[in-house]
């Protein structure tokens, strides 16, 4: 399989320019069908992409003998759905983050396309980025000794966008929680990337604003299997955006932002500060992965065995189908 052929499910904002066209444009991919649920706005997405054929039925891009995989780039209610539709054509898949809306849900897809032989990734795309690929050699080749302690404070403040119609990131039966489901799960797999599994967590969850259904502010600490520490505060009605992680070594430091482009910082016995930028198409390099796991070249650290460890975590947390 020279060039792996992907089929399209959902064409909101994620696509336009996140990922979309980093499946057509990266070499040995393409994007052969997309699927959305207005024929209007999908044939509007098509025509603007240059991809050759458009649905309003999921069925039928999963059915299409042209696409040897899917991705679903919907919200993650309907990620268990249209997933297990995919597993059932044959076919690898990848979902977009989170993974569903629990655990439970996760652990399903990820047992259906494993006793299947199929491939299921999770677009956890910060695992394959330059910046944090160098965060993970420093930690390696113990440039900070051993990691004693991460803290990660991610802040925002209240906007319009939170209280509209349609706004499913604060929904929490479209989301599984609210912007914390949303952007959280991205900072925790990225940390049992870079340090490890995490295997206690313990959170509380708050509606401060009260603006809507889903919480807007969240306090968690947690251990990883080699004895360090982690903390993070999330808050949504802040005065100001803060994303700032630290990483406390037993010879040193390190600092970086998960979502923003800041300088990566090492202090230690060598001191630097480096601008790694991302690709215009910030899952390029997610997606040359999976397509190089998916013509056996190489092994892609986003897969759905390791995304459900995040969302276990997750309902931890925000205390999610525990009782």
């Amino acid at each position: 399989m020279n060039t792996v052929r992907w089929g399209m499910i959902g064409c909101g904002s994620v696509t336009e320019l996140k990922s979309g066209p980093a499946f057509y444009k990266a070499p040995g991919s393409a994007l052969v069908a997309v699927m959305g649920r207005r024929e209007e706005a999908v044939r509007d997405y098509a025509a603007r992409h240059g991809i050759a054929r458009f649905y309003t039925d999921a069925q039928a891009l999963i059915d299409d003998p042209d696409v040897d995989a899917v991705y679903i780039a919907t919200p993650p209610d309907s990620h268990l759905e249209y997933s297990l539709m995919v597993a059932a054509a044959g076919k690898h898949c990848c979902v977009e983050k989170p993974m569903s809306l629990n655990a439970g849900q996760s652990e399903l897809m990820q047992r259906t396309f494993e006793q299947a032989g199929l491939h299921l990734f999770v677009s956890y795309y910060r695992r394959s980025l330059p910046r944090f690929q160098q965060v993970r050699d420093w930690l390696q080749s113990g440039q900070i000794g051993e990691l004693r302690h991460l803290t990660w404070t991610l802040c925002k403040p209240a906007s319009v966008a939170d209280e509209q119609a349609g706004n499913w990131r604060t929904d929490p039966q479209v989301a599984g929680g609210g912007y914390f489901a949303d952007l959280a799960s991205h900072g925790f797999d990225l940390f049992q990337y870079l340090a490890g599994d995490i295997v206690e967590v313990a959170g509380f969850t708050a509606r401060q604003a009260g603006r809507y259904a889903a919480e807007d502010a969240v306090t968690a600490s947690w251990q990883f299997a080699s004895g360090a520490l982690g903390m993070g505060c999330w808050n949504f009605v802040a005065d100001r955006r803060e994303d700032r992680v630290e990483l406390i070594g037993s010879q040193g430091r390190i600092t970086f932002s998960v979502f923003d482009e800041h300088p990566l910082r090492l202090e230690g016995e060598v001191n630097l500060s480096l601008e790694v930028p991302n690709h215009e198409h910030i899952q390029w390099h997610h997606v040359l992965g999976m397509n190089a796991h998916i013509r056996g070249e190489g092994e892609h650290p986003a897969m759905a065995s390791e995304a459900l460890k995040t969302d276990r975590i997750m309902d931890r947390v925000l205390q999610r189908n525990l009782h």
